[in-house]
């Protein structure tokens, strides 16, 4: 017998530790939606932030929904939210968490499944008020917009508590456009539908005009101060990929200017966290879960790593870091890792030190083999290395230096390892070079399918008969979605749309909707372009971008960012 929606959020919600439940009373009722299943949505460090933002006011609540694990077929009865086993319709504000470009069509599909109509033109007063925020809301919302009333563009900490004083300030004395004019007064804060784009006859930008009293730019939130705000796990849940893991924010942003890096720009300047505040949140996972993940751009990038170890290192607490760099691992960090810890992880990114160069990843081989020892002898088993084909300028030579440098990562496991008496798993994760928003290589083509299919096979087969190797990858015509969707404009909601109601058939939906993928994937944007993202003022100049991408075509490096010290980038 096929068990009910209620009776499948109970069961998640009994298995949580730290959600929180309120009674309605008058608060203003926001549903966070998440586009995905809950194992994904609940591995969301943002999503939990919001969650606890939200939930710590007085005059507000939250609760959560996702999109049902077995959600081919409709569902008879509405989707519901997992506290209190409400509709999602019957909110206030459905507030949805956006991380990932090819989550766009669940944002329709969930809609669709909470009797919502999902284009923003469709609803009126009586339905939900949306947003929507996140990192994919954030770089560029244009594809989305539609489907919104509002987005926040940023940092939530600051930006969403002001928000919703401004809902509550004039939500019962305005219609929804009144609203929408007060809430777009919210530094941050971009609604849609006060803003027309324009095209030009080859279907490039023209402009995006605002209504009148409205800026053209919308300044993106930033958190200055991160010891203001906590970023840790809420709610532990065995039902996630990190298995009830407490999750806990050391940094954010990154100031090493990897070229390739959305958020390393989006989020600059880099900011970090105090120890003992991040001690704190370390001895409060302990009591929640036992087992912490450090969180942050480059955990071994973190000024007080050597601080953490001093105070962490011989404990029994289980750490898992979300990333290292092989030029600042250290053996007493690799060590804290080790606890509890099979496998671990470094991003050489490119096989070669020339195309290293290139995207501005200034580590050499000696160092990433380095790195892969010091794991190894701290008592790692398995090492993945995150590879990308793809990048501008990458030669046939280049694709060859990632089997190469495997091949060398193997044979320091090996000896390493023997030392051990047990040999692991070293696993190649490579992914396809997306050129994004706010990067340098925004302008950049992305290769083309056969190309990089092409690149993989001969990654895959050179690799094949060696012992204890694996090489991962994902899917070349999904990464080309992917790149289509992050540098698209309003026009694709229309896509969007359709590919949610005919099985997630893009080509199809891209065909009915009389656009073109390659002309958003595969096109070099010419140097004075108006990109859809340009309304956004994240403080990084577009100049400062143009030219580290002629640096990038001349190998040049570009120092770590001097926060507070450098006027490069306009940030600072």
């Amino acid at each position: 017998m096929q068990r009910s929606l209620k009776d499948k959020a109970r069961d998640l919600l009994k298995a949580e530790r730290g959600a929180v439940v309120k009674p309605r009373g008058g608060r203003t009722a926001v549903c966070l939606a998440y586009p995905n299943t809950y194992y994904v949505g609940m591995s969301s460090l943002g999503f939990q932030t919001v969650y606890r933002i939200i939930n710590d006011r007085d005059d507000a609540l939250a609760e959560r929904a996702f999109i049902p694990e077995d959600a081919g077929t409709p569902p008879t009865a509405p989707i519901i939210t997992v506290e209190s086993q409400t509709p999602v319709s019957e909110f206030e504000i459905v507030a949805f968490s956006l991380s990932f470009e090819n989550d766009y069509a669940n944002i329709a599909r969930l809609l669709k499944l909470a009797r919502i109509p999902p284009l923003a033109e469709h609803r009126g007063d009586v339905y939900p008020l949306l947003i929507a925020g996140g990192i994919a809301a954030s770089f560029n919302p244009e594809p989305i917009s539609p489907f919104f009333d509002a987005i926040l563009i940023g940092e939530a900490e600051e930006a969403l508590p002001e928000f919703l004083d401004a809902y509550e300030s004039h939500k019962l004395n305005l219609d929804r456009r009144g609203l929408l004019m007060k809430l777009a007064e919210v530094p941050g804060v971009y609604v849609p539908a006060l803003y027309t784009p324009s095209y030009n006859g080859d279907g490039t930008l023209d402009g995006l005009t605002p209504s009148p009293g409205l800026p053209a730019r919308v300044k993106r939130r930033c958190v200055t101060d991160l010891d203001r705000y906590p970023a840790h796990s809420v709610i532990a849940t065995p039902n996630t990929e990190f298995g009830g893991m407490y999750m806990t924010e050391l940094s954010r942003g990154c100031g090493r200017h990897c070229r390739f890096c959305m958020a390393g720009y989006l989020y600059l300047p880099p900011r970090t966290r105090g120890l003992d505040v991040v001690s704190e949140d370390i001895l409060k996972g302990v009591k929640l879960t036992g087992k912490v993940g450090l969180v942050g751009a480059a955990v071994s990038d973190y000024p007080h790593i050597t601080g953490l170890v001093e105070r962490f290192g011989d404990t029994s607490v289980d750490f898992t870091a979300s990333s290292l760099r092989a030029d600042s691992l250290t053996p007493e960090l690799a060590g804290l890792v080790a606890k509890g810890n099979r496998s671990a992880a470094i991003a050489p990114e490119a096989g070669s030190e020339r195309l290293r160069r290139v995207i501005n990843k200034n580590i050499t081989g000696e160092e990433i083999l380095g790195a892969v020892r010091t794991l190894i002898e701290a008592g790692i088993l398995n090492v993945k290395l995150y590879f990308m084909v793809g990048l501008p300028t990458e030669t046939d030579a280049d694709v060859e230096a990632i089997v190469a440098l495997a091949k060398k990562a193997k044979e320091v496991m090996l000896t390493s390892a023997k030392k051990k008496g047990r040999i692991g798993r070293l696993t190649l994760s490579v992914n396809c070079f997306i050129p994004k928003p706010w990067t340098p290589f925004q302008w950049e083509a992305m290769e083309p399918v056969d190309a990089l299919n092409a690149k993989l096979r001969y990654i895959k087969k050179a690799l094949k008969g060696e012992p204890n190797v694996a090489v991962i990858h994902d899917v070349p015509k999904w990464a080309w979605l992917q790149g289509a969707l992050a540098r698209g404009d309003r026009r694709l909601a229309q896509v969007i749309l359709a590919a949610s109601e005919n099985g997630e058939d893009w080509k199809a939906a891209f065909k009915g909707s009389g656009l073109d993928m390659d002309f958003y994937a595969g096109r070099v944007r010419a140097a004075d372009e108006l990109f859809p993202w340009d309304f956004i003022d994240t403080g990084v100049k577009k100049s400062y971008l143009l030219k580290e991408l002629e640096r990038a075509h001349h190998e040049k490096p570009t120092p770590p960012c001097k926060v507070g010290n450098c006027k490069t980038c306009g940030v600072c």
